[in-house]
This record gives structure tokens, sequence and C-alpha cells, in this order.
């Protein structure tokens, strides 16, 4: 039986590493992939999954209008797995589209993305996927403190925490740092 699967974390956890694995891992053995990953962060270049590591493979785009359920239908028998990179941004309808591709399609579908946004608040991807998933693992990475990091802040240009704006900017380091909730509280004056 074919799952939904989300692995969430804080950035810089490995979640682009790990994905890339897998699908490596599914390649090796003979077995397609389809890899996707969100149209708005093309840090790594457009249509392209990069880890921090420097590991990177093609993938398709995504956007909210993106009909998932029918661009995996479009490729099966073809693919063995569904890799989604940043999957923070999909829609709550895409992740029921993700559901009825490992339900109805029998492929399993392998989600990474953050839980949290640095307000602290859920992605309505993450959320969705946090109800819908059957299975979640947690990526866990390290505060500067060593204890584990579960939370994130936005800097601005001078370091300092920024406690408001847009939910989605896409930045890597020079713009968010990895915290536990103690020092997250810290840094957004909590």
């Amino acid at each position: 039986m074919a799952k939904l699967y989300f692995n969430y974390s804080t950035m810089n956890a490995g979640k682009s590493t790990m994905l890339l694995q897998a699908s490596y891992n599914y390649r090796e053995r003979g077995m397609q992939t389809l890899l996707l990953t969100a149209a708005l962060d093309s840090r790594a270049g457009t249509a392209r999954i990069a880890s921090r590591i420097g590991i990177a493979d093609e993938a398709q785009v995504f956007d909210e209008g993106t009909d998932l359920f029918a661009l995996a239908s479009g490729v099966i028998p073809g693919i063995a797995c569904v890799f989604i990179d940043e999957a923070q941004f999909l829609t709550r309808d895409q992740v029921w589209q993700l559901a009825r591709v490992a339900d109805d399609l029998g492929v399993p579908v392998m989600c990474y993305g953050l839980r949290v946004d640095f307000q602290g608040e859920l992605f309505p991807g993450s959320a969705a996927l946090l109800a819908l998933a059957d299975d979640m693992r947690e990526v866990r990475t390290i505060c500067h403190c060593g204890k584990k990091a579960t939370m994130v802040i936005r800097r601005d240009a001078e370091g300092r925490a920024i406690t408001e704006g847009q939910q989605v900017q896409v930045g890597g380091n020079e713009t968010y740092v990895s915290l536990c909730r103690r020092h997250w509280r810290q840094a957004v004056g909590q």
C-alpha cells in the first residue's frame, strides 16, 4: 500500500539532501521518480532541487494552480515514487491531490518541507500534511546551543530577528537561522 509521507524540519536540516538520496536509490535500481519543487523558490535555478552540500537534480515545478494528481497521472505507470521539495508551499487541495496519488494510483509520495514559518505559524501545506500524511518524520537539526532546533527566525540586514512580514520570503543562510524554542523566544522578544 502506497503512503503519503511528510518529512519536516527547520531550515538547514538536510531535507533536500535526503530527498535527492532517496530518489537516487530508486533510480539506481532502475526505477523512475518524479521530482517536484515549488516554482517560487529558484535559489538553485529554475526547476532544480539542490542541497547545501552540493548535490542537485532537475525537477518539475509546481505553483498553486498545478493539479498534482493530473501531473502524476500523466507519467504513471512510469514512476515508482513522487518526491516533493518545499512542500510547505503546497495548497491544501494539492495535499489532497497527493493523497489521491498514493491512494488511487498506488504510488508513494514523499514530501519534504518546513513545518513552521519565522513567526512560529504553520504553513498551509504543512498544516494539511500534518493532518493527512500517513507517516510523518522529523528531520532533526540543532540550535547553536546544541539543543534540537524546532523554530526559525528571519533576520534583517543587521542580523536582527524580524517578527512581522509576509509568511513567504525565499532565502537561505543569509536570511534564516534555525533555533531551539527557547532561543527563538529570546530572539523575537517573547
